[in-house]
């Protein structure tokens, strides 16, 4: 089953949620502020996704610029990587897109029309 981590306030996240409603797919959706992925299943969807691990962050987001964490990141090692994105659902880009065969990050239609083989 598909799944997708998003935030009900985030209007990328409603324009998806929508997308995939217009296209017939079938998704659990979670709320990744309540229900935020946690450091081992952040581990996963990295590997899983072949991503960068900077593209996990929400760099947009309020925490990440009031944590500074542009500046912070570079210094930090993996291990530290994933507490800190394991720690806050809003530290984590969304929304995210999970199915079978991959992850994610963030809304481009092209991009989830091949994920989702449309």
């Amino acid at each position: 089953m598909t799944k997708v981590y998003c935030y009900s306030r985030c209007t990328t996240c409603k324009r998806a949620l929508k997308w995939l409603d217009d296209n017939k797919i079938e998704y659990e959706q979670i709320d990744i502020k309540e229900n935020h992925p946690d450091e081992m299943t952040l581990r996963q969807l990295y590997k899983k996704s072949g991503l960068s691990l900077k593209k996990f962050f929400n760099t947009s987001g309020q925490l990440y610029r009031e944590m500074e964490l542009s500046k912070k990141l570079p210094d930090m090692n993996e291990n530290e990587i994933f507490e800190l994105l394991a720690s806050d659902g809003m530290l984590v880009k969304r929304p995210l897109l999970i199915t079978e065969d991959t992850v994610i990050t963030g809304f481009k239609e092209e991009d989830w029309r091949k994920a989702l083989y449309l």
